[in-house]
C-alpha cells in the first residue's frame, strides 16, 4: 500500500471515529467538528495524516450549489437592504488589517510578508499563494490561518446555543431519496461544471464559487428549487473537518508556541472586532442577531455556510458577506502589499 494511500485511511479513520464520539456524546455539529478534533489530536500525536486532495475538493462544490440556490427572485428584491450593512465590510477589513499588521509585526517578530498576509482575513488558500509570491513563511501562514478558522469555527456554534439559544439542529436538506431526480442531475452538473469553468478563468474559491453562480442561476430560473441533499451535505461538513484539523500536522513544539499562540491571540482580537460590527448591525435593525454574528464572525465562507444552514439563519445574508469580505482582501491586499513595500 502507498505510503500516501495509508495516510489517508488513517485520516479518514480518525475523521469518522471524531463523527461517532461527538454523536455518542450529542455535541454540535458531529459531522463538522468530530473529524475537526479528531485529526487534531492526531496531528498532535504525531499520526500520519494527509489531505483529501480533489475529493474535498469536488465536495466543497457542494456548499456553492447549496449556498446558490438560495438566490432566489425574493431574495435579489432584498439586496437593497443589505446594502448598508455590506458596506462596513471594507472598512472591517480595514481595522483588522490596520490592527492585525502591527500585532504580527511588531509583537509577534514576524517578517514583513508574512506579518502582512497573516492580518488579512482572507481565504487560507490565497493567502498562502499571495503570502509565498511575497517572500513570506508559508508554513507560519498556513498554521496561523487555520488555527484562526479552527477557533472561530469551534467558538461560534457554542455562542450560537449559550447567548442565542439556537439548538443547531436545523435540517441540513432533505433526503436525496426525496429529491426530484432531475434537480439532482441539474445540481451535479452546476457543482462540477461550475468548479471547473471557475478554475479555468482563475476565479478564486472556484470549488464553492463556481458552482454558486450556475446553480444561482438556474435556480433564479426555476430550473432548481431545492437544496442539495442531507447526505451531500453532512459528507461536505465532514471533509471540511478533516481538512482543518489535518493542517496541523507535523507541527513541532517552536511552531505551537511561536505560530498557532499568535494565531490564536490574534483570532481573540478578531472576535472582538467581529462582536462589535455585528452589534452595531443588530442594534441598528439591520439584520437580526444571529445573521448579524455570523456574517461578521471571520471563519471560512465554507464554514460560515455550514454554521447557517444548521442554524436556520438567512444563509444568502451571510454568504453575501462573506463573498464581499474575500472579494476585497484577494484584489486589494496585492495592491496594498506593493505599495506599501515601496
Amino acid at each position: 500500500m502507498p505510503a500516501r494511500l495509508g495516510h489517508l485511511l488513517v485520516t479518514l479513520a480518525l475523521g469518522a471515529t471524531g463523527v461517532a464520539v461527538f454523536l455518542a456524546l450529542g455535541l454540535p455539529l458531529p459531522f463538522l467538528l468530530g473529524p475537526l478534533f479528531a485529526c487534531l489530536l492526531g496531528a498532535l500525536l504525531r499520526a500520519p495524516l494527509s489531505g483529501t486532495g480533489q475529493v474535498g475538493a469536488t465536495l466543497r462544490t457542494v456548499l456553492g450549489v447549496a449556498v446558490g440556490t438560495a438566490v432566489t427572485p425574493a431574495l435579489i428584491g432584498r439586496l437593497p437592504e443589505m446594502a448598508y450593512s455590506v458596506a462596513l465590510i471594507p472598512l472591517f477589513v480595514l481595522i483588522i488589517g490596520g490592527v492585525g499588521y502591527p500585532f504580527f509585526r511588531r509583537v509577534c517578530g514576524f517578517d514583513h510578508a508574512t506579518a502582512y498576509y497573516s492580518a488579512m482575513p482572507g481565504g487560507l488558500q490565497d493567502m498562502l499563494i499571495f503570502g509565498e509570491e511575497a517572500g513570506g513563511d508559508v508554513r507560519a501562514l498556513s498554521l496561523i490561518h487555520a488555527t484562526r478558522v479552527l477557533i472561530i469555527v469551534t467558538i461560534a456554534p457554542f455562542l450560537l446555543t449559550s447567548v442565542w439559544g439556537v439548538a443547531l439542529t436545523n435540517p441540513v436538506g432533505q433526503p436525496a431519496a426525496d429529491l426530484p431526480l432531475a434537480e439532482l442531475v441539474w445540481m451535479a452538473a452546476a457543482a462540477i461544471i461550475g468548479w471547473k469553468l471557475a478554475a479555468r478563468v482563475g476565479l478564486f474559491g472556484a470549488s464553492i464559487l463556481g458552482p454558486l453562480i450556475v446553480s444561482a442561476a438556474l435556480s433564479l430560473g426555476g430550473i432548481i428549487t431545492h437544496r442539495p441533499p442531507a447526505e451531500a451535505i453532512l459528507a461536505a461538513q465532514f471533509f471540511i473537518g478533516i481538512g482543518i484539523g489535518e493542517k496541523y500536522a507535523g507541527v513541532t513544539l517552536a511552531e505551537l508556541r511561536r505560530d498557532v499562540l499568535a494565531g490564536g491571540a490574534f483570532c481573540i482580537i478578531l472576535g472582538i472586532l467581529a462582536l462589535i460590527f455585528a452589534e452595531g448591525v443588530s442594534l441598528a435593525g439591520l439584520a437580526p442577531p444571529i445573521e448579524a454574528f455570523l456574517a461578521f464572525a471571520p471563519g471560512g465562507q465554507a464554514e460560515m455556510a455550514v454554521l447557517s444552514i444548521v442554524a436556520g439563519a438567512d444563509l444568502a445574508f451571510v454568504v453575501t458577506h462573506h463573498l464581499v469580505r474575500i472579494i476585497i482582501v484577494i484584489t486589494g491586499a496585492p495592491i496594498v502589499a506593493r505599495l506599501t513595500k515601496r
